[in-house]
């Protein structure tokens, strides 16, 4: 999609903006065009001279998001049915477009106006059954997100005939829903005009200062990145090989979430300018980071390899950081197969050649497919369950590792409980403690960027509620979840219990049931007795030290045993003190603050 193209023709004359569309996007077959301009024809015939709040002509907005499609190299089914997006106000059946357009045409709108009609700008509950709606809609055919995106996006750019109120309410969707979305379907052009468009209206003030400070001393810096660049050149050259730099400001909200993160004002930040660099195959890609590398010292944990591991939207490039001059330089280095589909995302898997069949099956090998997938065989009702989706599908992501090397994407935030899960069903069930790079970490810890995760579990363990609100993940929930309404009597009579509810006899007696499922019943007794907490858990497996008997209030530590859960100890015990490199297995314990 990208920047907007402007008409040169009147606005007011029809005739004249469909003559100039079909000249600047001359991909088109003379069928193709005659069915475009049919539909332009139809569109002006039902909406005349109807004008919209702004005052400019009704059919401006169709033709437009049509433009962004088709600069895009979109197939003449999706641009017609851009511009008869708005159709069905207008007394056109689905019938009619169907035979008129072709039944594809006519399934595209039906499912796009679904998702244009819902009210995503609502914070109310209503809102989740919208987003819910739009998921459904979305996973039957991609070109409706294209379509749907495309909508947003020219509906942004021409923001400023709305009021404050809707303004902002738009920009606040763009940057929860739509520009998220657009990340996962790997259009970063997108994604990023989208973010500075919607940072324009949420935060004008910051996005006022960001606009001056990146204005700022352009001399200065355009010496400084051709300095850069010209280094580069010249030691590709000598390797043997041909590369293209392109040089750039990051983008506002790129800068602005660097602000919040390093609580820093735009003028303290350094690390504003990138470069990227195209080779012609991966190998030339390894090789030049080794060069970049040697030219200048590269920032420690800023190296990140998404050739090897490409992110869930098929995104592929090496990023590195180095100091140039004293200042931190972002450089990006990609093939130009892998900078087409960073820059069109799933749109590149429709990119339109003339005379030729459109191959739609390789947009299902895409991640957030697959996952849109699964959530038609979803029960979607629980709130927790569906906001967990959500947020994976949307929000960012990790890449861990298993002890065997294998890659794990996880939503960012996630826990070693959800990795467990993404492993195995009877994994997640029975772990105990967890592993990252050698070192026992609590289940609590979200888990960090190209860690290696090792599960411990024992037989006894099994799911809790506690890591019901922890993990991240839709099938650690939905699973977790299932478990707890099948093992736990008191689960879901707890689901809705007011948090002052009182103990009475009855719960006593479910708690006390509960109990010989292997869980520690919760009740509050008369005397110096505390539970201890592992990693913060209630419900795992422990026992108490015969060698030291610790008893409340004495400084504990805890051990994993092999078979008989968490050995807890006190903190001077010396048999604890002798045992073996105890270090890798020990785990954080606690007496419960619950008597």
């Amino acid at each position: 999609m990208g920047n907007e193209y402007i008409f040169k023709a009147a606005e007011d004359e029809p005739e004249a903006l469909i003559k100039e569309f079909l000249a600047q996007n001359d991909i088109y077959t003379e069928a193709d065009c005659i069915q475009i301009k049919k539909a332009w024809k139809l569109l002006i015939e039902k909406t005349g001279n109807l004008k919209r709040d702004c005052g400019k002509p009704y059919y401006l907005h169709p033709l437009r998001v049509a433009q962004i499609l088709a600069a895009n190299r979109l197939d003449s089914d999706t641009v017609v049915s851009a511009i008869l997006h708005p159709i069905h106000k207008f007394d056109v059946s689905s019938q009619q477009i169907s035979n008129e357009f072709g039944e594809n045409v006519a399934k595209i709108l039906i499912t796009t106006n679904k998702i244009i009609s819902l009210p995503l700008n609502s914070r109310t509950l209503h809102e989740s059954d919208s987003i819910r709606k739009m998921f459904f809609a979305m996973s039957d055919d991609a070109r409706v997100i294209l379509l749907t995106l495309s909508d947003r996006l020219d509906r942004i750019r021409h923001i400023e005939s709305l009021t404050k109120e809707k303004q902002r309410a738009l920009a606040e969707s763009v940057i929860e829903i739509w520009a998220p979305l657009a990340d996962r379907l790997g259009m970063q052009k997108e994604k990023n005009e989208l973010e500075d468009l919607s940072l324009k209206y949420t935060n004008p003030a910051v996005y006022l200062q960001i606009e001056e400070i990146v204005s700022q001393s352009q001399e200065e810096r355009s010496a400084y990145l051709e300095k850069a660049v010209n280094s580069i050149y010249k030691s590709a050259e000598k390797a043997g090989i041909h590369v293209t730099i392109t040089s750039r400001a990051k983008h506002y909200y790129s800068i602005y979430q660097k602000m919040r993160k390093r609580n820093k004002e735009a003028s303290e930040l350094y690390d504003l300018l990138a470069l990227r660099v195209l080779c012609k195959t991966p190998a030339e890609c390894y090789t030049l980071i080794g060069i970049v590398h040697g030219l200048w010292k590269p920032m420690d944990g800023r190296f990140k390899d998404y050739i090897a591991m490409p992110k869930s939207n098929g995104y592929q490039s090496l990023h590195t950081t180095v100091i140039c001059e004293g200042k931190p330089l972002e450089i990006q280095i990609r093939t130009e197969e892998m900078h087409n589909l960073a820059e069109h995302g799933i749109a590149s898997h429709w990119l339109y050649k003339k005379g030729t069949n459109h191959d739609l099956v390789e947009a299902d090998k895409l991640d957030i497919f697959n996952k849109l997938q699964k959530l038609k065989e979803t029960n979607l009702t629980d709130e927790a369950t569906f906001n967990t989706l959500k947020n994976e599908l949307l929000g960012d992501e990790i890449y861990v590792f298993t002890p065997k090397g294998d890659v794990r994407k996880l939503p960012a935030g996630a826990t070693a409980i959800d990795f467990a899960y993404s492993i195995h069903s009877a994994i997640g069930e029975k772990i105990i403690a967890a592993k990252a790079d050698g070192k026992i970490i609590p289940l609590n810890k979200p888990l960090q960027n190209t860690q290696i995760i090792e599960i411990i579990t024992n037989p006894q363990a099994h799911p809790t509620e506690t890591q019901l609100k922890l993990v991240k993940t839709t099938k650690a929930h939905q699973k977790i979840h299932s478990w707890l309404m099948a093992n736990a009597p008191t689960f879901s009579d707890t689901l809705n219990m007011p948090k002052d509810n009182p103990i009475t006899e009855s719960t006593i007696s479910a708690k006390k049931k509960r109990s010989k499922h292997g869980t520690q019943p919760n009740i509050p007794e008369q005397n110096t007795h505390r539970d201890v907490l592992v990693q913060g858990e209630r419900n795992v497996l422990y026992n108490l030290a015969q060698c030291c008997n610790p008893h409340y209030p004495n400084l504990i530590m805890g051990y994993v045993t092999r078979s008989k859960g968490v050995s807890v100890h006190r903190a001077d015990c010396l048999t604890y003190q002798r045992i073996p490199n105890k270090e890798a297995r020990s785990v954080e314990v606690q007496w419960d603050n619950e008597p």
